[in-house]
């Protein structure tokens, strides 16, 4: 008795064969044949529940096509040809046809890309409304980079932090750089640090921190960029889509000038110095970046009292009396 598994499997099968470009009723009689070698016509038709005229015209294209053939004798039997023969070729054809689409795609929105440039300046800056629609935009915008995506990181947030680790960890295993600055409220964000920051750091993320950054956004290559306008402190609710222009080449060159300034934070805190913990490697990260007491206490969870002692014993042994002097001669040294 045929059941709900096979039934749904047979299904897909048709699908597959209808993906390789066999019509539907040639792929009923072929999936029979399959299963029922040296099957007569007359119990096709019972099989696949067809006509007697489409079983006829699905064995004349089957033959014709090489993936069955008639066996010699009387009556009429068929039998299917093996599938890595009969569909082979025909999947290797897709393939080729994918292959040239993926290639005319790109060749178009080349064209497409030099015909923005000339575009009407309203039509260089869109204006996206509601949190999802600003996240659909983000992970489109990941989804079409083809060779790098910057940001700058800060709250608010749309999304909760760490929901974007799976479909970053994808485009890094696809060879796209990702180039991230922290703002050092987003650091202080408790668990920001130990369960996003450096869990992408280990899966290829370049990340730096500074103290404060000029905006929150997300860019693709030279192609486009996404910057969240805030109605309030906690709100994201609206976006600006900045697409190729003057003024998404200005944001180019604003990341890569604060990139220059920035201090590094993955590289050091997953390869730390022999002689340091990496507690304090990240504690120095976070002094030399001017995070105050109470965010270094967030991001490593401690207490004010430990945070306090960690900081003037750290400062003391860099013989420095202010934060920065102490990130300055953490860098002279190496530490950093």
């Amino acid at each position: 008795m045929t059941n709900s598994r096979q039934v749904a499997g047979s299904r897909q099968q048709l699908r597959d064969l209808d993906a390789l470009g066999v019509p539907a009723t040639d792929a009923r009689v072929y999936t029979a044949l399959l299963g029922h070698p040296r099957t007569r016509a007359v119990d096709l038709v019972e099989q696949c529940g067809l006509s007697a005229q489409q079983v006829a015209r699905a064995l004349s294209r089957l033959t014709a096509s090489g993936m069955a053939s008639r066996v010699p004798g009387r009556p009429a039997r068929y039998l299917a040809a093996a599938p890595d023969i009969a569909l082979g070729a025909l999947a290797a054809e897709r393939a080729a046809e994918l292959r040239s689409a993926r290639a005319a795609i790109e060749d178009l929105m080349a064209v497409h890309r030099e015909a923005s440039r000339f575009t009407h300046p309203a039509e260089l800056v869109e204006v996206v409304t509601g949190s999802e629609n600003i996240d659909v935009r983000v992970r489109r915008l990941q989804d079409e980079a083809r060779t790098q995506i910057r940001g700058f990181d800060r709250p608010p947030y749309v999304s909760v932090p760490g929901e974007n680790l799976d479909p970053e960890r994808r485009r890094l295993k696809a060879g796209i750089t990702y180039r991230v600055i922290y703002d050092r409220e987003a650091i202080a964000v408790a668990g920001r640090l130990r369960n996003d920051i450096l869990v992408s750091g280990t899966h290829g993320e370049r990340s730096r921190v500074r103290p404060q950054l000029p905006i929150k956004m997300v860019m693709a290559d030279e192609e486009v960029a996404v910057i969240p306008i805030s109605s309030s402190p906690h709100v994201v609710d609206a976006a600006y889509i900045i697409h190729a222009s003057a003024l998404l080449d200005a944001l180019v060159t604003l990341f890569e000038a604060e990139w220059d300034r920035a201090v590094p934070i993955a590289e050091a805190l997953t390869d730390p110095a022999p002689d340091r913990d990496p507690e304090t490697t990240t504690l120095l990260t976070l002094l030399a970046a001017g995070q105050t007491d109470a965010g270094i206490g967030r991001a490593l969870g401690w207490s004010p009292r430990t945070t306090q002692r960690r900081v003037q014993r750290l400062m003391t042994e860099l013989n420095a009396t202010t934060r920065f002097q102490a990130g300055m001669n953490a860098k002279a040294r190496g530490w950093l």
